[in-house]
């Protein structure tokens, strides 16, 4: 990465470095052990559908901020009445399964790599406390973990990304906004941060329009080593 004269990256950590679904598909197979799988698949969708309503009305500002435990908490609660379970411990637990994230194969690598060289900056819609669980359950390295409670609101406001740009100290277009949703990058670019699109399952792909500085399908191979991650657009 040393032709983009980065200072410091900073991750996306939902989607991009752990496997969110994943873990939220596993807090409902615990919540119903009799549910079948494109059940379990329907409630992660409705889970999902309401995080992603929910924070959009707070951004639009049809609803005061809440963090991401209130949401997760709203989402548990909606996901176990629809499974037929009123158990408040039950709900409990599985609002908690937003936090017990796997991290992808290459992300503890690539992170170990990439902090040899760089200073490594976590910014993240999780909550606080969330996102504390979430990198010590993932085992997540950073030199400084944000969250969008800081800035009482959520990606993709401006204000989120503005975070990373003072703590580290740089001019934004110093820092490299790595993630797997081109929907966080584009944010990140109204700023001026440079961006790096990883590829993962559960991501939101480049559109045709979309020009990011790099683009990697593995983590730890190519931004980890600053090698072989592409500039310019991605392959048709």
């Amino acid at each position: 990465m040393s032709q983009l004269e980065i200072d410091a990256v900073v991750f996306d950590v939902l989607g991009t470095l752990v496997d969110e679904p994943a873990g939220i598909r596993d807090g409902i197979r615990a919540l119903a052990p009799s549910l079948d799988n494109p059940r379990v698949e329907q409630l992660l969708s409705l889970w999902q559908q309401h995080i992603e309503r929910e924070q959009r009305r707070i951004l639009d500002g049809a609803r005061p901020y809440l963090t991401s435990d209130a949401l997760d908490q709203e989402a548990a609660r909606l996901v176990a009445g629809a499974a037929g379970v009123g158990d408040p411990t039950a709900v409990a637990a599985l609002a908690r399964s937003g936090r017990r994230l796997p991290p992808w194969p290459d992300t503890v690598t690539g992170l170990a790599r990439l902090a040899e060289r760089h200073p490594l900056i976590g910014l993240s819609n999780a909550s606080r406390t969330a996102l504390l669980e979430v990198n010590a359950h993932a085992g997540l390295r950073w030199h400084q973990a944000l969250s969008a409670e800081d800035a009482r609101t959520y990606k993709p406001d401006p204000a989120v990304y503005q975070l990373a740009v003072t703590v580290s100290g740089r001019p934004p277009e110093r820092l490299l906004m790595v993630a797997t949703h081109a929907w966080d990058l584009r944010a990140a670019q109204t700023l001026g941060l440079r961006t790096a699109y990883v590829t993962r399952p559960v991501g939101d792909p480049p559109a045709a329009a979309d020009q990011f500085d790099l683009y990697a399908d593995d983590l730890a191979e190519q931004l980890g080593k600053g090698g072989p991650a592409r500039l310019g657009r991605p392959k048709p």
